[in-house]
């Protein structure tokens, strides 16, 4: 029963004691009480919540002083009222524009391919590095390609950032990454020396050559414009070749998450169209028990109709994938001691622990101390700007490289095989909740990035020890389920704290999931995947701004750094 037809029951029954509670909902409203306006009738960019209390209380105080309010002009001054009482910006700047392309190819099978997922940069963000760092190449190269009569009348570039890239791109070091990627530098074979450089020596400039001309470009060239507005994604930036003050040649880019990137008008590559087509993962596992498949099986025959690769081609991606993390975590466990880069001067930790856990008694304590080990010590290496691989993101980039560790540098030793399937298994949670959700911070909190790295992970786990597809996707979801709400309030807009630790717990987690997904009876599991991951989206579009990659609130907020 509704607030409103409860309230309606209660009047009649007080005025009519022959009438009971069970009066239907249908029954003729007798204006007493004006109705509550219908769902639909909400504005979508008021908080629900205080639009409804100011609606009921305008409608309340015109029945006590006898005014008469039409239901419309009622809804205009609660909405009035809400927006000013809102928590939340009246324009809401992690809302996206339905004309993205990562809204569009949410409306049709999963086209997402693994080297698209999985990719080699710079740390310490996917949506804040690596994407901007990818953006501005691409911006780069366009303009190697203008006419030299555009470039003639050319004086330099500009890149504005909006949003949440403005909001903490300091801390994710954006103006160096999209510096570098306007001096023709790329995310996969960029020397993360060059970029600690740039941080070393914030006023050197640089040289580009652009057909005959050669511009001077620095730091300085890198703008942080507003961080609140209606921008079509909360990662946008503008890239502008200019003279003078005028622009000669501008474009807009956005950075979704996960390395991604897109820009206004982009028209995606056209692609094979999958073997076994789906859009959620009952649609996968369908297809998976259907044909006695496993979920890497179905995935890696999409792949190779999709992307038009051999399955020989794919391998030799997923191999270099898997050493890229066994390095990432080798290179973070070699460092005995330091203070990682930013104001928080935290101490690196991932070689203590591993050290420490040696001495562990128990072989049980020392495997999640180990494990624990290996995920500090890949997302050290990405809170240095070292190169990492997105799965999903730059801030998660330690989860499944400790997995990957923790399953062949061990006594398991699982062969190169076994890692390809459990790739390709992470591979599927990932594009599922990019496809249904998000895997931006910005969008969707933290929940989003560690929260679908841990999902990603325990599939992994359940693939590479060739569970069945109920079993993988019962501890993808657990995984999954137990990182929902998180928010991401990174302190001082570096991705350190929480971030670093989270990962541990990620990797953790992941494990717990598949041990409880594995031993369960798996019909018996009550939570699908696919309602998750609804959860994921849900909860990241009703979070408030201050929580998604702004350090507004949290962590962010309280924590004191002397």
């Amino acid at each position: 029963m509704t607030k409103e037809n409860s309230v309606h029951s209660k009047h009649k029954t007080m005025s009519t004691p022959n009438e009971t509670m069970s009066t239907p909902a249908a029954a003729k409203h007798d204006g007493s009480f004006p109705a509550l306006p219908e769902e639909s009738a909400i504005p979508s960019k008021i908080d629900r919540r205080s639009f409804i209390m100011r609606n009921a209380v305008i409608g309340a105080a015109a029945v006590m002083t006898g005014c008469v309010w039409t239901p419309e002009a009622r809804a205009q001054q609660a909405e009035k009222e809400a927006a000013a009482r809102s928590p939340l910006p009246p324009l809401d700047s992690t809302s996206m524009s339905q004309d993205l392309d990562v809204v569009k190819r949410s409306n049709g099978p999963v086209m997402t391919v693994i080297e698209e997922f999985y990719k080699v940069g710079p740390g310490p963000s996917s949506s804040h590095t690596i994407g901007p760092m990818r953006i501005t190449y691409d911006f780069y190269q366009r303009c190697t390609k203008l006419p030299a009569e555009q470039l003639a009348q050319a004086t330099g570039l500009k890149v504005h950032l909006f949003g949440s890239l403005s909001a903490t791109g300091k801390g994710h070091g954006t103006e160096r990454a999209s510096l570098a990627g306007l001096l023709g530098k790329e995310p996969a074979t960029v020397d993360p020396l060059f970029l600690d450089e740039m941080k070393a020596k914030p006023d050197q400039s640089y040289s580009l050559k652009l057909g005959d001309k050669t511009f001077t470009l620095s730091l300085a060239d890198i703008i942080y414009d507003t961080s609140k507005g209606d921008f079509p994604h909360p990662n946008t930036m503008i890239c502008k070749l200019i003279g003078g003050d005028k622009s000669v040649y501008e474009l807009e880019y956005y950075s979704p998450g996960g390395g991604f990137y897109e820009w206004k008008g982009y028209t995606p590559p056209k692609k094979g169209q999958p073997k076994y087509p789906y859009g959620t993962m009952k649609e996968l596992r369908q297809h998976a028990e259907k044909n006695n498949l496993s979920i890497a099986q179905v995935i890696l025959a999409n792949e190779i109709a999709v992307s038009g690769k051999t399955e020989e081609q794919i391998n030799a991606f997923l191999d270099k994938i898997a050493n890229a993390m066994l390095a990432t975590v080798k290179a973070g466990l070699a460092v005995k001691e330091s203070v990682l880069p930013g104001p928080i001067e935290l101490q690196s930790k991932a070689a203590t622990v591993w050290q420490r856990a040696q001495d562990d008694k128990y072989e049980a304590d020392r495997a999640v101390a180990l494990l624990s080990a290996c995920a500090l010590a890949a997302s050290e290496e990405n809170a240095r700007g070292h190169l990492v691989i997105t799965a999903p993101t730059g801030g998660s980039a330690g989860v499944m490289p400790a997995i990957v560790y923790g399953l062949t540098q061990t006594k398991r030793a699982l062969p190169q095989e076994k890692v390809r399937q459990g790739l390709l298994g992470g591979a599927a949670i990932g594009y599922l909740c990019k496809h249904n959700a998000t895997l931006s911070g910005a969008e969707g909190g933290c929940q989003s990035e560690i929260g679908v790295a841990s999902a990603m992970s325990a599939a992994f786990i359940a693939s590479a020890m060739d569970a069945s597809p109920l079993v993988t996707e019962n501890a993808a979801e657990s995984a999954l389920e137990h990182h929902l709400g998180m928010t991401c309030d990174p302190v001082a807009g570096y991705v350190q704290v929480p971030c670093i630790e989270r990962c541990a717990f990620g990797a953790v987690k992941a494990w717990t999931a598949y041990m409880i997904a594995t031993n369960e009876i798996a019909s018996r599991h009550r939570v699908d995947l696919d309602t998750t991951i609804k959860t994921l989206a849900d909860t990241g579009k009703d979070m408030s701004t201050k929580y998604k990659e702004t350090s507004e609130a949290g962590l962010a907020a309280n924590l004191v750094l002397c």
